[in-house]
């Protein structure tokens, strides 16, 4: 998954990130009041599913930060029992906000507030859209799993 700083480069960067804003301009009237619960995936009972691509990204905010989803620097702190996200810093934010996987751009818990219900058809076409970069990006790839997992799967390699 480790990238390197190549990746910050890739034209298919570009695109993801496009993509991003789309979902974010899509869904910016909306809200939710429970911060960061969605991050502590017992709680929710679910957890974002990010491409390879995606996962390329992470690694790429992650080694911005001095850290690095593989062995040779400092590495992501474990999940907790309370399976929060490794990926909230000791304070309860994201610390990688910006480069966030499509699953933590959208609303799924039934707080979320808007102008009306969430756009799920734009929602599943953006969806499809960074799977089939993803498939462009790295067609071996084992395809959208559980960010626990896949974080996990990268501490390994």
């Amino acid at each position: 998954m480790a990238r390197g700083d190549g990746f910050a480069r890739d034209p298919r960067r570009a695109e993801l990130l496009a993509l991003y804003a789309e979902v974010d301009r899509l869904l910016a009237d909306f809200s939710c009041e429970g911060s960061t619960e969605c991050c502590r995936f017992v709680l929710t009972g679910r957890e974002p599913y990010p491409t390879a691509i995606e996962l390329a990204e992470i690694a790429r905010a992650v080694g911005a930060r001095g850290t690095t989803l593989g062995r040779r620097r400092s590495s992501l702190p474990q999940v907790a029992d309370d399976r929060a996200c490794p990926l909230l810093s000791p304070g309860g934010r994201c610390t990688i906000y910006a480069s966030r996987p499509f699953g933590c751009r959208t609303f799924f818990c039934a707080r979320a507030t808007g102008p009306g219900p969430l756009p799920r058809s734009e929602i599943q076409r953006l969806s499809r859209a960074i799977a089939a970069l993803s498939e462009r990006f790295d067609p071996r790839a084992p395809g959208a799993r559980p960010l626990t997992r896949a974080l996990a799967d990268a501490g390994r390699r």
